[in-house]
This record gives C-alpha cells, sequence and structure tokens, in this order.
C-alpha cells in the first residue's frame, strides 16, 4: 500500500534551492577574477604539463577582459551566500535536524558500504534512514568547506583589515590556494550530487521539491481478541 511521507521541512528545501543559483554564480564570478591571475599548474623545471583552464577554456565561455564584472558580482553574492549558510546552521542547529546531518562513530564505515552498493559491488543495501552514511559525510562536509570558503574569501578580500583571518590561512596565497580548492570540491560535489539524484529516481527529486514522497507500507493487520466467556458458548 502506497502512502505519501513528508521527508524534507519548507526551511530545508529553501536552503536548498536557494543555495544553488547563489553558488553557481559566485562560481562563474570566481573564474572571471581567477582569469587574471591564471598561475595554478604543474610545472616542473619550466614545462607546464597540466593547467586547470586552457586559453580555449576562457575563450569559449567568453571569461577574458572581465575582471571587474567578476568582481562586482562575487562581493555582492558572497553576502546572499554567508547569510543562506548561516541562517541553513541555525536552522539545523535549533531545529535538531544536525542530527540526521553529522556522522555517527560508524559512518565511515558505512560509507564504504555506500560506495561498494552503489557500485553494484555489494548486493546488501546498507542502514538508510533520512540520510545514509555516505550522505552525512558529504552534507557535513560541504558546510564546513562553506565557512571555510567564506574564511579564506575575507582573508583574500581584504588581507589588511583582516590580517588575523590571512594569517590563520597561513598567509595571503595559501588562503587563495585554499579558496581555489574549496571551489574544485563545490564543482566535484555537484557533479556527484546530480548523479546521486538521477540515480535514486524521481521520486527522491519530487521530495526536495514538494517536501513529500511516496513510501510502500505493509497493510497494518487488525487481530481480534476473543475471551474465553465467548469460546465456550
Amino acid at each position: 500500500m502506497k502512502a505519501i511521507k513528508e521527508k524534507h521541512s519548507l526551511a530545508m528545501r529553501w536552503f536548498h534551492w536557494v543555495n544553488f543559483p547563489i553558488l553557481t554564480i559566485m562560481i562563474w564570478s570566481g573564474m572571471l577574477i581567477y582569469w587574471a591571475n591564471d598561475e595554478y599548474s604543474i610545472t616542473v623545471f619550466g614545462h607546464t604539463f597540466f593547467r586547470f583552464f586552457p586559453d580555449w577554456f576562457y575563450k569559449t565561455l567568453k571569461i577574458p577582459h572581465r575582471l571587474s564584472e567578476g568582481m562586482a558580482f562575487h562581493f555582492l553574492f558572497m553576502w546572499f551566500f554567508t547569510l543562506n549558510g548561516a541562517l541553513y546552521i541555525l536552522y539545523t542547529f535549533f531545529s535538531g535536524e544536525w542530527r540526521e546531518l553529522v556522522p555517527k562513530r560508524n559512518s565511515f564505515k558505512e560509507a564504504w558500504l555506500v560506495l561498494l552498493h552503489d557500485l553494484h559491488i555489494r548486493k546488501t543495501s546498507p542502514p538508510q534512514k533520512k540520510y545514509n552514511a555516505a550522505q552525512r559525510i558529504a552534507y557535513t562536509a560541504i558546510i564546513i568547506m562553506g565557512i571555510g570558503s567564506v574564511i579564506t574569501g575575507l582573508a583574500i578580500y581584504k588581507p589588511v583589515q583582516f590580517y588575523y583571518l590571512t594569517w590563520l590561512c597561513g598567509g595571503y596565497h595559501f588562503a587563495r590556494i585554499l579558496h581555489f580548492a574549496f571551489t574544485l570540491g563545490y564543482v566535484f560535489f555537484f557533479v556527484i550530487h546530480v548523479i546521486q539524484v538521477i540515480l535514486a529516481g524521481w521520486n527522491n527529486f519530487r521530495s526536495v521539491i514538494s517536501g513529500f514522497e511516496v513510501v510502500n507500507e505493509e497493510p497494518k493487520v487488525i487481530t481480534q481478541t476473543v475471551s474465553n466467556d465467548e469460546n465456550s458458548k
């Protein structure tokens, strides 16, 4: 028997869908800024073997010569990104949702089983509640990355005014490396997240929009107790 069950609250869905376009704009505008000082590559003895973004990438997306535009968008939407993230953390804390998100003691072991199951190496499905162990680790990691992006971003944005943050991040150049690494992490998370949503099917995606999912429940069996007096008749 099919039944409708609530899965995601309105607040959780709101923070999720608001963050998606904001983070997309942040990454796009960050690329416009990064173009002006594209220094990260794998270089040995003066020979560059690998660059993260070759010239054709910038030309295809029409990124070159748009530094001021990137800075304007990046510095504006970073406040929306920070505000949405702060409200999300406060909500999970006061609502108790953090209990469903924070990894448990055996989450890393179970996450390995989730990976084997997703790769169809292991047939038995790992323990699954609202979120499985891999999701707990991933969603907690993305929160930590968000906090790291804000801290390193401020350290790069105002290295003199926020000198203590710059020092905490290991200096301006290392803060920039960390900021860049967090961005790559977002892209990697987004790709994996979309693949998992597709594999999970329409019912799971629908729950992120409506907040409800359709589940199969066993019909309840009603048992009737007969007294000894009635049996004797």
